[in-house]
């Protein structure tokens, strides 16, 4: 649906490099907040039931806080590669791999965050049919 492999040429290990980059950049935050976490947890036994925000105590930031800030992400990638789309469209001097690199790196973390987005879900809908 993607077309990730239709990226040729040297465009296309760049934009490999750079869903790499942001998966490692994804799981250092995820350990991070886990230590965060653990920490939190293991100076107040009596926070691991606490409905509040210890990660925000401790000065992480929180989870909803990494989830805008990847969405805006999404969004900012989204809005340069309409941009660049519509600069070639003008005619102005871009080169066309330039303006697919941005579509294919817009489309792979539009693609990335349904794929979270169903995880979420998922694991909602797992946690809700848990019996208590």
């Amino acid at each position: 649906m993607s077309g990730i492999g239709s990226i040729g040429g040297a465009g296309g290990p760049a934009g490999v490099d750079r869903v790499l980059a942001l998966r490692s950049q994804i799981l250092e935050r995820n350990q991070a907040l886990q230590r965060a976490n653990a920490a939190a947890n293991a100076g107040n036994p009596a926070a691991i039931g606490n409905v509040g925000d210890p990660a925000a105590a401790s000065g992480a930031p929180s989870f909803a806080d990494t989830l805008k800030d990847a969405l805006r992400g999404v969004n900012e990638t989204q809005a340069r590669a309409g941009k660049v789309s519509e600069a070639y469209e003008r005619g102005e001097e871009i080169d066309i791999a330039k303006v697919m690199l941005a579509r294919q790196e817009a489309s792979v973390s539009f693609e990335a965050t349904l794929q979270v987005r169903n995880k979420l879900l998922s694991a909602y809908r797992d946690i809700m049919s848990m019996p208590v």
